[in-house]
């Protein structure tokens, strides 16, 4: 359980901040910029949820996944244990298989309801949509952070392929938003030459 009774501590004004196990990194480390960018992906699917009916399926399945945007900002966090690598104990939360199956079987149901991409779509069409677009192409960026800190220092490989199926699902959902809106919004190549 979390308690905060003091929000500064004055501990990072050295420019480190501390790791779950108490070490200390540098702010500007990879590892910390892929923490910052899963949490600023976290804020932007809480600003596409904003977008849409609070009790909708849509809504409940992104409420899912920014808790567990806190679960892989503290799977990140936790360097591997000795004893037990990247798995789970009660010392460490990590990314678990039965997370990512999730997002693959939303994925899955949201897709069967849509047509095959016959074109490239813009982000773009209801304001909910448009939203998860850039809640998705965050997400790639904390992707690309995650890979980059991974070759810095290994990381829990289920943390990444989270963050790769992550986009991909929000990359269905806009799609799966937009159709009662009248479908996507298709890419013309060359359309304004």
């Amino acid at each position: 359980m979390v308690k905060l009774n003091k929000i500064y501590t004055r501990t990072g004004d050295d420019g480190t901040t501390g790791l779950a196990d108490g070490s200390r990194i540098a702010k500007s480390a990879p590892l910390m910029a892929a923490i910052g960018d899963v949490d600023e992906a976290n804020s932007a699917i809480g600003l596409a949820a904003a977008a849409l009916a609070a009790d909708s399926e849509e809504a409940a399945m992104l409420g899912r996944i920014q808790n567990e945007m806190f679960d892989l900002g503290a799977d990140l966090a936790t360097p591997p244990d000795i004893q037990f690598g990247f798995g789970p104990h009660e010392m460490a939360l990590r990314i678990v298989p039965s997370q990512i199956a999730r997002l693959e079987d939303e994925i899955d149901r949201m897709n069967d309801a849509l047509e095959p991409l016959k074109s490239f779509i813009l982000p773009g069409g209801t304001e909910a949509a448009a939203r998860l677009h850039l809640a998705r192409a965050t997400t790639r960026r904390a992707e690309r952070a995650a890979v980059t800190a991974n070759a810095d220092g290994a990381l829990n490989p289920l943390a990444l392929n989270y963050l790769n199926r992550l986009s991909d699902h929000l990359f269905v959902m806009t799609r799966h938003i937009n159709v009662a809106a009248g479908g996507d919004v298709l890419w013309k190549p060359g359309a304004t030459r």
